[in-house]
């Protein structure tokens, strides 16, 4: 192995997945000792600096994203049959801290991809299945992978909201995910859940874990539309507050943190928090359209990492779309019914879309299928040079 204070530094390849990007690493090439591997790691991403200009990464949440990719599991019964294992890292841009609670589903496209790039799954036409285990939650995620000639399709027709251009779909499907992070797709086995948040009140939500855990609010309930800007919003700190003061008593509910009042550090990437009103029509933040009411099944505005969600999260999509299956959620009562499996949510920059299949057990709920489709696409591979101290 490569040391990574060498002048040889360390391999790395930075790719586009959705709406995100990220720096992907090989285990193998980072430093067994944890202390040494984060130090390695913040040095590369150029943190802490708000600005990450002595790193590769770009100065916001959806560019500080780490993919560690290493061998599948020998002991993992739940890994059986993995192609290799995933770690996502959600890398603080100001502080020197590494979020590894969560998974991104945008960034879990480009997993499948790289993972055929880089020779660890042999490429079938026309799909290529990338069977890639993630160690943040420990489950399996089924990826489909469109190739051609033995290579990754990077171009199609495909338009994801928030992303310039087109691109070759890539499908995730997050079954496998449902109460990953709390022990059950409804934690507390209830649709909605009353939570007293310090210095407002009482106040209804919907706690639901399936990619990541989330906690879904009514707009109305916060005094808001349900369709102002990621920018309008994050421009009034009493609501943001707010925000993370109800994220916080979600995760200590949800027995994710045992202080509340400590969300931001405990878990601030999880869980991610989704305002919900009904189909309206709306400006997109990105190119101004109009988006019509009858284009999108709900309106959902996300708050992660502490300040509004420009476009809409992987995970997130996943969640709202079969949180808006489960009968009683707020998502389901403001969700329009469909006939088909498909869910649209309508957020600032679009519509996104998932395909979800659920089904009635006796005490509860079982997630057959909830995909969510993305494109990728690599930017660059090279070294990145680490210095010593």
């Amino acid at each position: 192995m490569v040391s990574c204070t060498s002048p040889e530094g360390i391999r790395c390849v930075v790719m586009r997945g959705g709406t995100s990007r990220a720096v992907f690493l090989r285990e193998a090439d980072l430093p067994v000792d944890a202390a040494e591997r984060t130090r390695v790691i913040l040095k590369i991403f150029g943190s802490p600096d708000r600005r990450q200009i002595d790193g590769i990464a770009g100065a916001d949440p959806l560019t500080s994203k780490l993919a560690i990719i290493g061998p599948p599991p020998e002991d993992e019964p739940r890994a059986t049959g993995a192609h290799l294992t995933y770690t996502f890292g959600q890398v603080e841009i100001e502080r020197p801290e590494i979020d590894w609670h969560s998974l991104c589903g945008n960034i879990s496209a480009a997993v499948g991809a790289f993972a055929i790039q880089e020779g660890m799954v042999r490429a079938t036409e026309p799909v290529t299945i990338v069977r890639a285990f993630n160690t943040n939650l420990r489950r399996m995620l089924t990826i489909e992978v469109p190739v051609a000639a033995g290579r990754v399709v990077e171009v199609g027709g495909y338009v994801v909201p928030g992303v310039p251009g087109t691109g070759a779909r890539i499908l995730i499907d997050f079954a496998d995910t449902a109460g990953a992070a709390t022990g059950a797709l409804l934690p507390t086995g209830n649709p909605v859940d009353r939570l007293d948040i310090p210095g407002f009140g009482e106040i209804e939500a919907s706690l639901v874990d399936i990619g990541n855990a989330h906690v879904f609010v009514r707009a109305a309930s916060l005094g808001l539309a349900g369709t102002e800007s990621a920018a309008e919003i994050d421009r009034q700190p009493q609501l943001r507050a707010l925000l993370e003061r109800i994220r916080g008593v979600a995760a200590h509910r949800m027995g994710m943190i045992p202080d509340p009042s400590r969300s931001a550090v405990l878990s601030p990437a999880t869980p991610l928090l989704g305002i919900i009103s009904a189909p309206a029509d709306y400006t997109d933040d990105l190119t101004g359209r109009v988006v019509g009411a009858g284009e999108v099944d709900l309106v959902s505005r996300l708050m992660f990492m502490q300040q509004m969600h420009k476009t809409y999260a992987g995970t997130s999509t996943v969640c709202t779309g079969v949180a808006a299956r489960l009968d009683g959620t707020i998502v389901h009562q403001y969700a329009r019914r469909a006939n088909g499996p498909t869910v649209r949510i309508g957020h600032p920059a679009g519509m996104i879309e998932t395909e979800t299949i659920v089904g009635r057990l006796e005490n509860g709920w079982q997630v057959h299928r909830a995909t969510l489709g993305r494109t990728a696409r690599r930017i660059l591979e090279g070294r990145a040079f680490v210095p010593a101290t």
